[in-house]
């Protein structure tokens, strides 16, 4: 057992509390506060759930989570780790000692030239060859046939305008779509944010993790959906259509993402400085 873990368990104690009393008040599974105890972190989901979870255990206890991490700063790992990416550099090396090849549209250069110039002689010649017989057909038959077409476009103008009427006044009324959804911040109260909902004709919740997270969910009734951890890059949905209220309690707020039938919820509180947050959810 470490000094810090030892400084936790004693203040627990003094406070009359059991493990089961801070797995209730803090959300933190008793395996993991066990853990702490005794200094055993490999356990851990990840190094930031275990300053994050000490931070926990200690409000819970009332003890000053700044201080201890001070005091025991050399027992505490820090919440992030340094990573060395290595590259392959041989691929570069052999890529830059084979020489290019030399462009083939170079060589084939001066046929495509000669091509071209082949093609505009021909065309050339053609826009030059005489339409004197087929342009004075054209002056002939076009008035009679411009006249004929013109005499015809405004018969079928005259019956065509009172059908386009009629039908103008049979159209049916736009149906008006059904108004969207509202999803409003209300205010925050400590480490609670609430939410009104609005409009919505369903009220379904989905939580993703972009890290592991610990989330746990209930209605407005105290049911409980979800007490659990999230993995990173996995999704829980939960449909509580028919409820009024969801409260999600969410254990790091950093890699946690909420959306209410689709709709991403925007942390009231930044997610960088209060990492445990609730979030309350009132549909009207």
């Amino acid at each position: 057992m470490t000094e810090l873990g030892n400084r936790l368990k004693e203040a627990r104690k003094a406070k009359g509390l059991s493990l089961a009393d801070v797995q209730e008040m803090t959300k933190i599974q008793k395996r993991y506060l066990t853990g702490i105890e005794e200094g055993n972190y490999e356990m851990m989901p990840g190094k930031f759930y275990v300053r994050a979870f000490i931070k926990q255990y200690a409000e819970a206890v009332g003890l000053n989570a700044d201080e201890l991490f001070e005091e025991f700063k050399s027992e505490v790992p820090s919440s992030h780790e340094d990573e060395i990416p290595q590259r392959a550099t041989k691929i570069e090396e052999v890529k830059s000692n084979v020489p290019a090849e030399p462009s083939k549209f170079l060589e084939h250069l001066p046929k495509i030239l000669v091509t071209a110039f082949v093609i505009g002689a021909l065309f050339l010649a053609w826009a030059l060859i005489p339409k004197k017989d087929t342009d004075e057909k054209q002056v002939e038959e076009t008035p009679v046939v411009k006249e004929s077409t013109e005499q015809n476009n405004e018969d079928e103008n005259k019956a065509e305008a009172p059908v386009k009427e009629e039908k103008k006044a049979k159209e049916e009324p736009k149906v008006e779509e059904p108004a969207k959804q509202a999803l409003t911040a209300v205010g925050t109260s400590g480490s609670d944010s609430t939410y009104e909902l609005k409009e919505a004709e369903k009220f379904e919740l989905s939580i993703s993790s972009k890290g592991s997270t610990w989330v746990g969910v209930k209605d407005g009734s105290g049911k409980s959906y979800f007490g659990d951890m999230i993995q990173k890059g996995q999704t829980q949905t939960f449909d509580l259509t028919g409820q009024t209220e969801a409260k999600i309690r969410v254990g790091n707020a950093v890699d946690t993402e909420i959306k209410v039938n689709g709709e991403l919820v925007t942390y009231q509180i930044p997610a960088a400085s209060q990492v445990t947050q609730n979030i309350i959810i009132q549909k009207k």
